[in-house]
């Protein structure tokens, strides 16, 4: 029996929300948080707290280690060592410090687009160069190009590389055999690779993830994890997420990193969200993702049956669904432009996502039903509009 009503419309105007900061009339389908309010579970720890009414600096506590170690040993398989863990305020930030501390000016980050445009943002803000490895796209799935990252790795001056696991745009869970092969060619060419993992826990109903660190004694050696309650929750305003390695100097060098940088303390709430989160939050996860894959299920039918002139890429992971619109023939950042103009539906365009982008949408459907029929309808009309 069903425990959580995902279908309460939450009004978010008006809340200095980034997502819905938009004119009236637009339904904003881009960034990636969710329109659903966090588990009850979640906000009750918060109301606790509040009740306390002392907000001084905060100490790392045992129950934050133990949270994380035992949601990746029960729902992910893998044993994550209490002393492999540090604290950060989140992804980003924690992926930008380790860049600047683990690189000098000027050399290459590998990135494998199209992919989150905020890596591109971190790895040249830090004075580095992003070197892509583009994905192959063949009959609506992604795969890596080894040929091509073999050839990357080898340039002396990569010494880093960014994987997301699941991966973001897409939405594809990484197999085993690709993890492992990226971890050997990471060995061979002396190549640190940052393993963005806070997508793992929005995958399909009855499928997982698999953490790059728990493939081989080798990834697990070369790797650096950054992991988070964030997405998956509801709960990015919170500033709260973890880094883990197992290789002790690189344990040391990020642990500089994220305390040079001052991103290594929590607030108040940082750890009471993430306990509540990982210790209580389990079932309200496993509804939400049937929901949201429901939601896209539902993307999936409405776009073959009424609007041909695109495709719906199939993945297993992430409330994000990417679309192919080629045969438009027309740049996705025109189609977002046109689409936004005509209808007041706000998607990501693809070309955000590196250049092998440039033919696709991203569309966020981690919202109610009727938002989504909504957006739907808006979308059509959008494509319609720039067809005829």
């Amino acid at each position: 029996m069903k425990k959580y009503n995902f279908d309460v419309d939450v009004v978010r105007r008006g809340t200095g929300s980034l997502k819905w900061d938009v004119k009236e009339n637009e339904l904003p389908m881009w960034v990636a948080d969710m329109d659903f309010q966090a588990a009850p579970e979640i906000r009750e720890a918060i109301a606790k707290r509040l009740e306390h009414g002392v907000f001084g600096y905060s100490d790392i506590v045992d129950g934050w280690y133990e949270a994380y170690q035992n949601w990746w040993k029960q729902r992910h398989h893998f044993e994550i060592k209490k002393q492999w863990l540090i604290f950060s305020t989140g992804v980003i930030p924690s992926l930008s410090s380790i860049i600047r501390k683990l690189t000098t000016p000027n050399e290459k980050v590998i990135i494998q687009t199209p992919v989150y445009n905020i890596f591109f943002n971190s790895i040249i803000n830090n004075g580095c160069k992003p070197l892509e490895n583009p994905l192959r796209y063949e009959d609506g799935q992604y795969s890596m190009d080894f040929e091509d990252l073999e050839e990357k790795m080898a340039n002396p001056q990569a010494s880093l590389m960014v994987l997301c696991n699941p991966q973001n745009p897409a939405g594809k869970i990484w197999d085993k055999d690709s993890l492992a092969r990226v971890g050997e060619l990471a060995k061979q060419y002396g190549v640190t690779v940052i393993s963005d993992e806070i997508h793992c826990d929005i995958t399909e109903p009855g499928k997982e993830y698999i953490p790059f660190a728990s493939v081989s004694e080798t990834c697990k050696d070369i790797s650096i994890t950054l992991i988070a309650p964030t997405k998956a929750f509801n709960i990015a305003g919170m500033q709260t997420s973890a880094v883990f390695t197992a290789n002790r100097f690189l344990h040391h060098k990020v642990w500089r990193a994220l305390n040079t940088d001052e991103v290594a303390e929590p607030n108040a709430f940082a750890q009471v969200v993430t306990m509540a989160a990982f210790n209580e939050g389990g079932q309200w996860l496993d509804e939400m993702r049937e929901y949201v894959f429901t939601n896209r299920k539902r993307v999936e039918e409405f776009v073959a049956a009424e609007i041909p002139e695109i495709k719906v890429v199939k993945s297993d992971a992430t409330y994000l669904v990417w679309l192919d619109i080629s045969s438009l023939g027309k740049s996705s950042d025109e189609v977002a432009r046109s689409i936004r103009k005509n209808t007041g539906l706000y998607l990501s365009d693809g070309i955000e996502y590196g250049e092998p982008g440039r033919y696709f949408l991203r569309m966020n459907v981690a919202c109610t039903k009727a938002t989504l029929e909504d957006g739907l309808g808006r979308l059509k009309q959008g494509i319609k509009m720039l067809c005829d």
